[in-house]
């Protein structure tokens, strides 16, 4: 029995949604990387899982699609400083680099700067491995991981983590960006570079199913077209059919059907509109509703799929206010929600 009032004011606990559960109560575990050093344009994502945790209390906690939804026992563990100095340093290497970079070209620079090249690789190596070894933990101890960036690469570590304890399972990604490019501009975890990534050490993820892409380059297309492990539904050909009379039902259950059972979820915060996410990192015209993304991952957990993890990435809170942080902290809900319902196989 909970002991917080779920119709009542939230309470700032220091965790997520100010719910009362402990790691070792909690099914979910939620890891917040406060990581952006690769960042290519904005900076800020580093910020994100702070923002979203204040954000998240300001919540109300009925579900339409999950009975008794505030009964979800989430846990969020607290964001090392430890990582977000080492980020803040590796920040000030890599906007010195890529400023240096966007004058001179990618030859002259990456050998002008490999140094700091490597140093970067080397602490975000170190970050995923950290990562691996505490989600084979959490799934040996029969939770579910997740991961709150940060930007995009943050969620390697639990993917491969994944990868190690199921034998076959596909990727839901949501996101403006099919995250295809090899080591982009230098850095071999790129935020650009995860699903290239993934593909490439994860031998157990059967099938990539990317929705809202809007904003890729010719040979990430190419990339795309030519592994039969990746569907990309791009966002104008997901406009285009609905222009023409496609419902998103229709639009989503094709997307599911090429799913297996088990299924990951990650959810680049820029597959939304720019409106709802201002400050990310890299904003593209285009894209979804919180609420078209809600109603997917509720029909993929009604077709029977179980989500056996998930990340939500990419929210840079603004200068004024807090939007970005509110919209996080609804669409991680989302998440929760989906998720739990998953596991209670309702």
């Amino acid at each position: 029995m909970i002991d917080f009032d779920p119709n009542g004011v939230g309470i700032a606990n220091g965790n997520i949604f100010g719910f009362p559960y402990s790691e070792d109560e909690a099914t979910i575990v939620i890891i917040p990387i406060p990581w952006d050093a690769t960042a290519s344009y904005g900076k800020g994502t580093s910020n994100g899982p702070s923002a979203i945790l204040e954000a998240s209390i300001q919540l109300d906690f009925f579900h339409p699609n999950l009975d008794k939804a505030y009964n979800t026992k989430v846990f969020m563990a607290p964001i090392s400083n430890e990582w977000k100095e080492i980020n803040d340093h590796c920040c000030d290497l890599s906007i010195e680099y890529i400023s240096y970079l966007e004058e001179q070209g990618e030859v002259i620079s990456r050998k002008k700067y490999q140094s700091q090249i490597k140093e970067i690789n080397d602490a975000h190596y170190a970050l995923k491995e950290n990562l691996k070894h505490r989600c084979l933990t959490l799934i040996d101890s029969g939770k579910i991981p997740a991961v709150l960036g940060g930007e995009h690469s943050t969620p390697l570590g639990l993917i491969e983590a994944i990868n190690e304890k199921y034998e076959h399972f596909g990727i839901l990604q949501i996101d403006a960006h099919a995250d295809l490019r090899v080591a982009y501009e230098g850095f071999a975890q790129s935020h650009a570079s995860i699903m290239d990534n993934v593909l490439k050490n994860c031998p157990n993820m059967q099938k990539l199913v990317q929705v809202g892409i809007r904003d890729i380059s010719e040979r990430e297309v190419e990339y795309s077209n030519n592994d039969n492990r990746i569907k990309t539904y791009f966002d104008w050909n997901l406009k285009s059919e609905m222009y023409e009379g496609k419902t998103w039902e229709n639009q989503v259950q094709e997307i599911i059907s090429h799913l297996p059972n088990n299924v990951y979820v990650s959810f680049d915060i820029d597959g939304l509109r720019p409106e709802l996410c201002p400050n990310t990192g890299t904003p593209v015209i285009g894209g979804f509703d919180l609420q078209e993304i809600s109603y997917l991952l509720f029909k993929l957990v009604a077709s029977g799929r179980t989500i056996i993890g998930f990340d939500l990435n990419e929210v840079a809170p603004g200068e004024n206010g807090d939007w970005d942080a509110n919209v996080g902290a609804r669409a991680l809900w989302q998440l929760v929600c989906a998720t739990e319902k998953s596991r209670r196989k309702e």
